[in-house]
């Protein structure tokens, strides 16, 4: 086997293996008993309305099943340009959800991508739409990794493996699980602990101009997150409120801020949000 139709082999295996994967843990999403309202924080889940969620995401994971068996059973160019058309428009849904809705997770393998959106997951989808691009290049197909059984063809296709596990923020979690740790939105962090990581953040010094106050007015936890609320002033000099949201699990934890303008005393009233502790 040639160096090129080796490249190509691995990239199908890869391809199908994380079709097929994504396809499952969807599944098993969809049809189990998670936390309540586990659909509206995962990608699939917030793009549809919510009676809609549950059935977009079996369809979705039926889709990509069906994609990896033709894949794995053709080398038909339409099911080629499918797989490159599904990672490229994965990864522009990715790179959306991070910009628009960085509390949800990807939902990429279900219920176990519920962490933010971050550069990795899109890293990888993109990864993939440069595998799936190959595979259109150099047509192979499931025959092709049979006959071409090798340990060349183990060794690259580890390597591919231990890249796209160094991609896939899932494996923390998933050893977390392993190791019996409770689930992020079930793990205690002192709000202390989740101020420190706040403050030593590039939104932190990106906002601290604009806040009055070196204390939050208001903090609560939802989930994964745990918000704090600083009074402060836009850019132009209106009163406002600076939220920041911090999540509570991972070694470089993202931070997100918004500031919301507060035009009189009564709106201010209207939108305080009391403390859960």
């Amino acid at each position: 086997m040639t160096a090129q139709a080796t490249l190509a082999t691995v990239a199908l295996e890869l391809l199908v293996l994380m079709l097929l994967l994504g396809g499952l843990a969807k599944l098993a999403t969809a049809g189990g008993h998670g936390q309540p309202g586990n659909l509206s924080r995962l990608g699939p889940g917030v793009l549809v309305p919510d009676r809609w969620r549950r059935p977009f995401m079996i369809f979705c994971a039926t889709g990509e099943v069906v994609l990896a068996a033709a894949l794995l059973c053709t080398t038909w160019p339409l099911v080629r340009w499918g797989a490159v058309a599904f990672f490229a428009v994965a990864t522009y849904v990715l790179w959306e959800l991070r910009r628009r809705r960085p509390d949800v997770g990807c939902g990429c393998f279900g219920e176990a991508s519920s962490a933010p959106v971050g550069l990795r997951s899109i890293a990888r989808a993109a990864s993939l739409a440069g595998l799936a691009v190959v595979v259109l290049l150099v047509p192979v197909s499931g025959a092709d990794i049979v006959s071409g059984f090798s340990a060349e063809l183990v060794v690259a296709t580890a390597a591919g493996l231990a890249i796209l596990a160094l991609l896939s923020p899932e494996m923390g979690e998933g050893i977390a699980r392993v190791r019996h740790r409770a689930p992020c939105e079930q793990r205690p962090m002192a709000a202390g602990k989740a101020l420190h990581r706040l403050r030593a953040s590039g939104e932190w010094r990106a906002h601290a101009p604009l806040l009055v106050s070196g204390e939050p007015s208001d903090t609560w936890r939802e989930l994964c997150w745990r918000f704090f609320v600083y009074s402060g002033r836009t850019a132009e000099g209106a009163p406002a409120e600076v939220v920041f949201a911090v999540y509570l699990t991972g070694r470089r934890a993202p931070v997100r801020v918004g500031v919301m303008e507060l035009r009189d005393e009564a709106m201010r009233e209207s939108i305080e949000v009391s403390a859960v502790h």
